[in-house]
């Protein structure tokens, strides 16, 4: 069992960044607009499949991972427009069952498009193989995930604290009304912190149809352990979403290797002991990114 120790870490760590990336999606959107997007995996979903559509076309996996997370965002815009924007002034208990509505009606849509069934979806063929570490070999794809992972929360990072329009973003999330009254719309604020937010979601879901495998229901797999990464890490803050994606991640992993029943119940275990010590979370400060 030993042996099997260093991929289980890799493993987790591979999974960890994806639950902080949705995360790091799931806590933008909150902290600006108090919304609880209970579609986010819904557009991890659409992403998938459409990366899917481009690649059966004969369109190389590289212009589907670029492509798909940006048509995600359209849908995502039009959604915030038209649905979500209705809501930003009412209590959060409207925006969630209204997303949770908007979710299920999407799991139905992608099942009449594209089937009830999974459907065969992988990398590209440049990275099908393994690289060899002497001890250990490790999948090229899910390095490549891991990479395109990193990247994104690092761009994420330096928008959010190097680029003007990232500062009125936490400005923002600090004092709307003041951000206001110096001129700002902060109704282009609030859509283009909703659309970053599905991009990043976009990214994550087409790298975890090429993982993970596409269906359906496969963006809402992911959906309960961001908004649990989400709880560990803290409310506004992007480094404990990646901190907590991270420890969600190792944990299921390991939990699958020595005790596998227990590998669905780990991450509440590690919810729960977080919460009995930190109640906001290990690095939560209210309204603060970062």
């Amino acid at each position: 069992m030993i042996e099997h120790l260093g991929p289980q870490l890799f493993n987790g760590l591979v999974l960890g960044a994806f639950y902080a990336i949705v995360a790091i999606g799931l806590s933008l959107i909150m902290n600006l607009t108090g919304t609880i997007n209970m579609a986010h995996g819904s557009f991890m979903t659409l992403a998938g499949y459409v990366a899917f559509t481009i690649v059966s076309r004969g369109m190389p996996f590289w212009v589907a991972l670029i492509v798909a997370p940006l048509i995600a965002v359209v849908v995502g815009v039009i959604v915030e427009r038209t649905l979500v924007r209705p809501l930003y002034k009412r209590e959060p208990f409207y925006s969630l069952l209204m997303t949770f509505g908007l979710s299920l009606i999407a799991e139905e849509a992608y099942r009449l498009i594209w089937g009830p069934n999974g459907v065969p979806f992988s990398g590209p063929k440049e990275l099908s193989g393994a690289v060899s570490l002497g001890f250990m070999t490790f999948p090229t794809f899910r390095l490549f995930i891991v990479a395109v992972l990193v990247i994104a929360m690092i761009a994420l990072a330096v928008f959010l604290t190097r680029t003007r329009f990232g500062l009125r973003l936490r400005a923002a999330v600090q004092d709307t009304e003041m951000i206001a009254a110096l001129g700002t719309n902060t109704q282009v604020l609030y859509m283009i912190n909703f659309g970053l937010g599905i991009f990043l979601a976009g990214i994550a879901g087409v790298l975890a149809a090429g993982m993970l495998g596409l269906s359906p229901t496969s963006g809402n797999q992911l959906l309960m352990p961001a908004f649990v990464t989400v709880i560990i890490g803290g409310m506004g803050s992007l480094f404990g979403s990646i901190v907590g994606g991270v420890l969600i991640g190792m944990a299921i992993s390991m939990t699958t290797l020595f005790i596998p029943a227990a590998s669905e119940v780990s991450m509440y275990i590690l919810m729960a002991a977080v919460l009995l010590v930190r109640p906001r979370g290990l690095f939560g400060e209210e309204g603060i990114f970062g």
